[in-house]
């Protein structure tokens, strides 16, 4: 069965490119003009993914993002026409999986909601399991855990901690994580790891200020702590 996309944009015609080409693509897609609409939408249609326009009228996109987010953890690609990168890096910290900026190519949406969805989806060995100190994740039901406590996380936040958990130690620049959890990455692109960085901190850290799991290397990037520095 061909996967469900919500388009939510209040543009009609930015709207029908984006369904004629994920159609062209072998998706279904349903669409919603206004942040009311695109949950009312998304709870009825249950979708596999959402592309959602920042600026909306009735509900703000942001706000919709953070109220998906809360109900489930359904991918997210933002469209945004905000220059601004702390706009950008909001969205993602409420949870987000990627962004768009317009003005866009719709084949290159297109790309983005394949690359997601086949994180999201693509078969994982049977009990294959990660761990790293109290840290585990279970990689086939895509279950992650601290200390025997479930933690809830979002497709780019489980893929992401699973490449720093799958190396202890090594030290990760920005581009390199951006490319280990979507297959690609551009210049441009590599600050919003910061955000799901900080996104994880918040759910496994027990201070997310001080760190013991995730450790920024200064000028590199980030890496999972190894037992010395844990």
């Amino acid at each position: 069965m061909s996967k469900k996309i919500l388009v939510v944009d209040d543009e009609p015609q930015i709207v029908r490119v984006l369904k004629g080409y994920l159609e062209s693509a072998g998706f279904q897609v349903v669409a919603a003009y206004d942040g009311a609409e695109a949950l009312a939408t998304f709870r009825h249609e249950a979708p596999d993914l959402i592309v959602l326009d920042l600026m909306l009228p009735e509900v703000d996109g942001l706000d919709v993002a953070r109220t998906i987010r809360r109900e489930s953890d359904v991918p997210i690609i933002m469209l945004t026409a905000r220059v601004d990168e702390a706009d950008r890096l909001i969205g993602l910290e409420l949870g987000a999986d990627d962004y768009v900026t317009k003005p866009f190519s719709p084949r290159e949406v297109v790309a983005r909601a394949r690359a997601v969805l086949r994180r999201v989806g693509g078969p994982e060995p049977a009990s294959r399991v990660l761990s790293a100190g109290d840290v585990v994740l279970d990689l086939d039901k895509r279950r992650a855990s601290v200390g025997g406590r479930p933690v809830e996380l979002t497709p780019t936040e489980f893929d992401l901690l699973a490449a720093l958990v799958e190396s202890p130690g090594r030290v990760f620049s920005r581009m390199q994580l951006l490319d280990k959890i979507q297959g690609y990455a551009y210049e441009g692109y590599e600050r919003t790891i910061d955000a799901h960085v900080k996104n994880l901190r918040q759910k496994i850290e027990e201070d997310p200020k001080h760190p013991r799991y995730i450790l920024t290397v200064y000028g590199l990037g980030y890496k999972f702590a190894e037992p010395d520095d844990a």
